[in-house]
């Protein structure tokens, strides 16, 4: 059941990384399901959101998930939302080695924020009273939101065209230069479309943190 109005609400930087995490996952199984990059069968049925989700049951594929979620939640809870901008996942042909799709989710703490004090202001200038903290966002409401992009990811196969070949995926995340960034990891070309449509879905936010989706595939 969803949670009701009147539960938690106060969701800190570290709920907003559990939320973002927990989005970048079911998100990416759901694409990866609809798009049919696995075979059906090694999918498995979860609830979430109010929602029937499919999720990969493959071993290979949830390790490497896991571990890449895994990095980004510390970099999420640690340094910041800030650090992290994007995380992007590239479907790619196996045989051509073309980028055919590429899913964007965005993250934006800026847009959830109050500014920040006026660098430019003088030195001997009185202080203006701090921004107020943005509002607590209930948790019912955050549900709603991921709960319509998720459809929006589901009824993607309404007018993505057919890959016409097999595929296979990779993740791009996009970070601010002083993130520690795990030994095994290697820098990326950003695997873009080329001549790319584009169609941007909804976005959902926390309290802290906006998350933008948008998908770029060959026309």
């Amino acid at each position: 059941p969803l949670p009701s109005e009147s539960g938690r609400t106060t969701i800190p930087l570290a709920g907003s990384a559990a939320h973002i995490t927990e989005f970048f996952g079911l998100g990416v199984n759901s694409i990866l399901f609809q798009r049919g990059i696995y075979p059906p069968e090694t999918f498995t049925r979860v609830s979430k959101y109010g929602l029937t989700l499919l999720v990969s049951t493959d071993p290979a594929v949830n390790t490497y998930l896991s571990a890449v979620l895994a990095q980004i939640s510390t970099w999420l809870e640690a340094e910041h939302a800030n650090k992290v901008q994007a995380v992007a996942l590239a479907i790619i042909g196996v045989q051509s080695g073309k980028t055919r799709e590429r899913w964007v989710f965005e993250l934006d703490a800026a847009a959830s924020l109050p500014p920040g004090p006026d660098e430019n202001a003088p030195a001997n200038h009185a202080a203006a009273p701090s921004p107020a903290p943005p509002a607590a966002k209930p948790e019912a409401e955050i549900t709603r939101e991921i709960r319509a992009v998720v459809r929006q990811i589901t009824a993607s196969v309404t007018f993505l065209p057919l890959l016409e070949e097999p595929c296979g995926f990779d993740l791009v995340v996009y970070t601010d230069r002083a993130c520690e960034v795990p030994v095994a990891w290697e820098e990326s070309d950003p695997k873009y479309v080329v001549n790319p449509q584009q169609v941007r879905l909804r976005n959902w936010a926390t309290g802290e943190v906006r998350v933008g989706t948008v998908v770029a595939y060959a026309g």
